[in-house]
């Protein structure tokens, strides 16, 4: 008999304050509960709320787990086209290549669009939804969303690489997110 999965949940994100946002993801196993429910629904609120990756601690659990998909950064006609993906427990091997800047912005910070400079490809340990082990590497768009991710499950934000110059400019606007000063059409949980 199949397993029937409950009906989909859409998570709130949490927004730039909360202290989750801040932990290093604990590694979990195949046995975490209900992980390929978890998974989907990550999925579900991803797309509900137009990202194009999200990482556990963005739905309050601080574990080393984040989806992606970046088949939506790429047009028809470019040579590479995307990766719709789950990683569970990565490790980043290295980064190389070129390190160049693109305008990044995150589900948990909305209203904030910053240059943020990333190598241009980057090599993986991780698992996938399966709990089959990969190493690969990755690049352009697609590597650039996995830095973002990653940087998640380590307890960074991509405000974090900004000079602090920039940072400081900054302040009063993440201080109105902390506080549910912010306008989005997705839901979001906030530390204030």
């Amino acid at each position: 008999m199949a397993k029937l999965l409950a009906p989909d949940m859409i998570f709130p994100i949490i927004a730039y304050g909360d202290s989750v946002l801040r932990k290093v993801g604990e590694e979990i196993t195949k046995d975490y509960p209900n992980l390929t429910q978890l998974i989907a629904d990550m999925f579900d609120t991803m797309e509900r709320s137009k990202g194009v990756g999200l990482a556990a601690p963005q739905i309050n659990k601080a574990i080393r787990l984040f989806i992606i998909d970046s088949q939506k950064m790429y047009d028809e006609g470019d040579k590479e086209t995307g990766l719709r993906e789950v990683f569970i427990n990565p490790t980043i091997i290295e980064e190389t290549g070129k390190i160049w800047a693109y305008e990044e912005g995150c589900l948990s910070i909305p209203g904030i669009r910053e240059d943020v400079y990333r190598h241009e490809k980057v090599k993986l340990e991780y698992y996938d939804q399966n709990f089959k082990k990969h190493t690969k590497e990755f690049s352009g768009m697609t590597a650039r969303v996995i830095q973002h991710e990653y940087d998640h499950i380590e307890g960074k934000l991509f405000v974090d690489h900004l000079k602090p110059l920039r940072r400081s400019l900054l302040k009063g606007k993440l201080e109105k997110i902390s506080k549910g000063i912010v306008s989005v059409d997705y839901k979001m949980k906030f530390p204030k």
